[in-house]
């Protein structure tokens, strides 16, 4: 436990002096601010890694496009498959997370600033105008879109089933989706847990799911796929079982057309 203090400790130091700095770009906007913001985002999250003893492998690099949109979806098990990810996703990268983040001092607004996306899981009107806001940026700005399509972190690190708004922000915005999985970050540390252990994450990512000739009621379709698709890049080593309703085209239960109020959009 003294050694996870430490980490904690190291964690908040990191954070106050790489989010003010980014605070302090903000205030002062130029052209350069978006990449030093990426570059600043990504030192930090290496050094919590560095600090932590976790190492990072990233298997699939080469199918992640650069300069070209995409909406990835990816389990989520643990805070460091944040980590991991944004000290190793090459291009343009956006997350989409919890309304909860923004409140978090020095990183909440230092996250926003950065151009991070919040979803406000309680307030549907909200949510939907941030997924807008998201598909702005992967059509107009080229961006890669981050987002943990199961809504909330795994208790047992089980595949949970995938909510709906990615795939309707990806079938929208007529850009492909990129499934990934991050792996081991549970054993460094898990859901309620806050020891933290040295190991190793990998992240693997699978082959794009094209949306091109998509429409709004075969979201459930992409959703399925995208969900299948992950658990086979997770692999039976982490648990990964089918969860209820989504190991079919259209999960049972989860609706299959045209209601729009009924969609889950986080």
């Amino acid at each position: 436990m003294i050694r996870t203090g430490f980490v904690f400790l190291g964690v908040a130091v990191l954070t106050v002096v790489y989010g003010m700095r980014i605070l302090l770009l903000a205030r002062f906007k130029s052209d350069r601010t978006e990449c030093v913001c990426e570059r600043l985002a990504r030192r930090w999250s290496r050094q919590i890694l560095r600090l932590s003893g976790v190492r990072v492998r990233l298997t699939g690099e080469e199918r992640i496009p650069r300069d070209e949109p995409c909406v990835l979806v990816c389990n989520h098990q643990s805070w460091f498959d944040v980590f991991a990810l944004a000290a190793y996703l090459p291009g343009r990268a956006r997350f989409v997370g919890k309304e909860e983040l923004k409140g978090i001092p020095v990183f909440g607004p230092a996250w926003m600033a950065c151009g991070h996306i919040s979803i406000d899981r309680k307030d549907r009107n909200r949510a939907i105008a941030s997924l807008e806001e998201a598909g702005r940026q992967v059509r107009e700005e080229s961006k890669l879109i981050v987002m943990f399509a199961e809504g909330t972190r795994s208790w047992d690190g089980r595949l949970q089933p995938f909510k709906k708004g990615a795939f309707v922000l990806a079938i929208q915005a007529g850009v492909p989706v990129l499934p990934a999985a991050v792996v081991g970050s549970r054993a460094v540390m898990p859901k309620g847990a806050w020891r933290i252990r040295p190991g190793e994450v990998e992240i693997r990512v699978g082959e794009a799911l094209e949306t091109e000739s998509l429409s709004h009621r075969d979201r459930d379709r992409l959703r399925g796929e995208a969900w299948r698709a992950v658990a086979m890049l997770k692999g039976d080593g982490e648990e990964s079982v089918p969860s209820k309703g989504v190991a079919h085209p259209t999960p049972p239960g989860q609706g299959g057309g045209g209601a729009d109020e009924g969609d889950e959009v986080s």
